[in-house]
């Protein structure tokens, strides 16, 4: 069994077996624990679960929207991202101009009704559309507010100036490698109450340098382990791969802390039917010759390359 992948197995068994059964933000409810820390080594292998199939492709572009310090869908939806939509979507049937059908808590009525189901998917697919072909019903209804890109490109001070966090990590890391500076944070007080779609779960990352290695620790406040995890596993190390393949650098540990870490109640299933497979070897990244700078980069720099894994495993998204 591949270390990797086994930190995060090891851990969806402890929050099913001492999980706090906790009420939530969503009504959904959860297996919770509080303080949990895994630990990849990216010199062993690229660490996507195999256990159950991860859209690298959905990464890579959301980690570039990030990067880009874009906020609004219309360009995830440009590359066939569909992974912040319920937000946006959220925003849209709940404001004056919706006269669809009605919405209400769409997250868990499509799972208990198949006709509502029906009618959600239209008037997703209605709303996709608008995004793409309707540029200025995508700047009202498209955009998630100060989310990660902006946060961490773009940060506003009580001045009025505006800080570009991670343009200033990467420069650190070239010139002052052994800072104990290179942080970057999403979580902002002062827009989290208003201004955010979705208050930053994965709220502040900090690089470090030695033997000529990068590593990056995660601190995430609030950590859906079922869908949202492999997906922050992945990106935050994907990220490390780029940042140090700029810096001439080779890649490290990426350590991943948690704050609130569950399962939610309807999830359970999917957990046991993941933790019943046996993994397989880690796959590699493969980083464009071609790429020289982070800020530069596009879905065709990096590849994912000999990734086999079990069939992917659906489940729906707490909104």
């Amino acid at each position: 069994m591949q270390t990797n992948e086994f930190a995060y197995l090891e851990l969806c068994k402890q929050v099913l077996s001492d999980g706090h059964q906790k009420g939530d933000r969503t009504g959904t409810g959860t297996h919770s624990l509080f303080g949990a820390q895994m630990r990849f080594n990216l010199q062993d292998g690229f660490p996507l679960l195999t256990t159950k199939k991860v859209n690298f492709k959905l990464i890579a572009s959301e980690l570039i929207w990030f990067i880009r310090g874009d906020t609004n869908i219309q360009f995830l939806l440009k590359h066939g991202n569909n992974i912040w939509n319920e937000w946006a979507f959220e925003k849209w049937v709940k404001s004056s101009e919706y006269t669809g059908s009605d919405m209400t808590d769409f997250g868990r009525r499509r799972l208990e009704d198949d006709d509502f189901d029906a009618r959600y998917k239209e008037e997703m697919e209605y709303f996709k559309t608008r995004i793409l072909e309707d540029d200025a019903f995508a700047e009202k209804y498209g955009d998630l507010g100060s989310v990660y890109g902006k946060q961490w490109r773009n940060w506003e001070t009580s001045r009025g100036e505006t800080i570009d966090q991670l343009k200033n990590v990467v420069e650190s890391i070239k010139h002052n490698p052994n800072s104990r500076r290179h942080i970057v944070t999403a979580w902002n007080p002062e827009d989290v109450p208003s201004n955010m779609a979705l208050p930053p779960c994965h709220a502040m990352f900090q690089f470090y340098v030695a033997d000529n290695k990068l590593s990056c620790q995660l601190y995430q406040r609030s950590a859906d382990l079922f869908l949202g995890v492999p997906f922050n596993i992945a990106s935050y190390a994907l990220l490390t791969h780029l940042i140090a393949h700029e810096c001439g650098l080779e890649v490290g540990e990426f350590v991943h802390t948690l704050g609130d870490v569950h399962i939610y109640n309807n999830h359970v299933d999917q957990v046991q039917l993941q933790l019943s497979r046996k993994p397989y070897p880690l796959p590699s990244i493969k980083i464009n010759d071609t790429f020289h700078s982070v800020f530069d980069l596009s879905i065709d720099d990096v590849e994912l390359v000999n990734y086999q894994s079990h069939p992917g495993i659906k489940a729906p998204i707490a909104v």
